[in-house]
């Protein structure tokens, strides 16, 4: 007797079941995993994770600019300054990264330079752009919720470089500013930078 089977009926997964993978995870705020600018062309093929991570010419010119200028007057007996993308740990719920992060060595000394997150505030953080996927939250809601939690931590000063804007935002727990990038900005210590007057010395155009 011929017996008929019936085949499951084979249901996708979709995108929003998928389990993401954990090396495509940016940041942690409140718990919720925050994943890379890009990560969806990742997971469709069409990127390699270093495609996504990578900067563009333009926010690796102003990091770099930063990172020199800071270089000329920073105290390294007093501070310690770490690049690429330095980690913080803040707590159990919330794990961000930084492009420029200045520690007081009172703070972070370098016997606790490891090769885990710091778990310390910075004194100055330095962002240029938003590197994470924007899903839940606006970019505007996400700049300002990681602000906060920067500041609740002990962080004295968040600077902000947006390029879409071309603006420096500066946050402090007294106010928070926003300026166009081509005046005079003080990052600390009465030093002063100006990211329009470096790009317009650079040849660099931005439209």
């Amino acid at each position: 007797m011929a017996v008929a089977v019936r085949q499951a009926r084979q249901t996708p997964v979709s995108r929003s079941k998928r389990k993401i993978p954990d090396y495509l995870i940016c940041e942690v705020l409140d718990g919720k995993p925050l994943y890379y600018k890009g990560y969806e062309d990742v997971l469709a093929g069409k990127k390699t994770l270093e495609e996504i991570m990578g900067s563009s010419s333009l926010q690796a010119s102003i990091v770099y600019y930063l990172t020199a200028f800071i270089a000329k007057f920073i105290d390294e007996d007093q501070y310690n300054v770490l690049v690429s993308e330095p980690g913080v740990h803040l707590d159990r719920r919330d794990n961000v990264s930084n492009d420029i992060a200045i520690f007081d060595q009172s703070v972070l000394p370098g016997t606790s330079i490891s090769k885990k997150y710091a778990d310390v505030p910075p004194k100055i953080v330095v962002e240029v752009d938003i590197s994470i996927a924007i899903s839940e939250l606006t970019e505007t809601g996400y700049i300002y919720k990681k602000t906060g939690k920067l500041l609740d931590f002990g962080v004295e000063k968040i600077i902000w470089v947006l390029t879409e804007a071309q603006v420096v935002m500066v946050a402090t727990k007294e106010r928070i500013e926003t300026f166009s990038w081509d005046k005079d900005i003080e990052l600390m210590d009465g030093q002063k930078f100006n990211i329009g007057t470096y790009l317009a010395k650079k040849g660099i155009i931005v439209e």
